[in-house]
């Protein structure tokens, strides 16, 4: 016999009773079965959420300052991922930014001001929404920049990332990678569902169509800004949960914070997480096999 909650129940008690429940969960509704789920991989993020709140306390206490930056094409799971790395952080030492369209006055500036202005504090932690990588990817797909402006700032942001870090900011750089097929559904997702409407653009109707100049602008950044200083992670983001879990413990070991659960597994997953000059052997390695990118 053996006492649950406690009642004495003999094995062969136990053993049904757990048969049972698996039969309970599989006569579920695929939606409740999928709400499960999700709720399951969100109790499992609440480890590291954890972590994350000891790495701002170790900023704090040293202040240091740190800025993440998340990078990648539209519905690749950017928004996603910042809002389960911050859900528990301390609102006080933590901020996300997301910029619009540059002013007129803006436009007049050197390009990385209106940036340099979001930058953190000591003791606290800003998270690019999209970044000054604007400029290597988007502006000049759509024209938003000219071609000796795109220059101009492929030539020098290795330089302005080099200072940053020499002055002790930690700098992350996440690129959120999504198939084009993963990103269809999910565009074809927004577009009927009247609570994900919003997050659609202009950009975005044209994301798919215009797939390769966004492949080969990813290729050019990788190639051209992964740096010791400032290296690239790519996160492989068609499963949601895993790009989340991973980036969170991407951006973990990159702060030298005192653990607080030496059980937790802090690796990231070889499938997940590539480091850029990893992803630029791949996109080179498909494009001599078929002569193009394909990631």
């Amino acid at each position: 016999m053996v006492e649950v909650n406690g009642q004495q129940m003999s094995i062969e008690a136990l053993v049904a009773a757990y048969e049972e429940s698996l039969q309970a969960e599989e006569r579920l509704k695929p939606a409740a079965k999928k709400a499960l789920r999700r709720r399951r991989q969100e109790q499992s993020l609440k480890p590291y959420q954890a972590e994350l709140i000891r790495m701002q306390q170790y900023l704090e206490e040293t202040g240091r300052r740190m800025v993440i930056l998340f990078e990648g094409r539209d519905a690749s799971g950017k928004g996603g991922t910042i809002r389960r790395v911050t859900r528990y952080m301390n609102e006080k030492h933590y901020r996300v930014v997301a910029l619009g369209k540059p002013t007129e006055n803006e436009r007049s500036q050197w390009f990385f001001q209106r940036y340099v202005a979001q930058f953190p504090r000591g003791g606290e932690v800003v998270l690019f929404d999209r970044s000054w990588y604007n400029r290597a990817v988007v502006e000049p797909i759509f024209g938003f920049c000219s071609d000796e402006e795109y220059k101009n700032f492929m030539r020098g942001v290795s330089g302005f990332e080099k200072d940053l870090a020499r002055q002790g900011t930690i700098l992350v750089k996440l690129y959120f990678s999504v198939t084009k097929e993963e990103q269809d559904r999910r565009f074809s997702r927004r577009k009927t569902d009247h609570l994900r409407q919003w997050k659609l653009s202009e950009v975005d109707l044209q994301a798919q169509e215009r797939w390769d100049d966004f492949t080969n602008q990813k290729y050019e950044m990788l190639k051209r800004t992964h740096s010791s200083h400032a290296p690239w992670t790519v996160i492989r983001s068609n499963d949601k949960y895993q790009a989340r879990i991973n980036a969170m413990r991407v951006i973990l070991n990159s702060v030298p914070y005192q653990r607080g659960d030496s059980e937790l597994d802090f690796v990231p997953d070889p499938e997940v997480v590539i480091s850029g000059s990893r992803e630029v052997e791949t996109m080179e390695a498909e494009r001599l096999r078929g002569g193009r990118f394909i990631s």
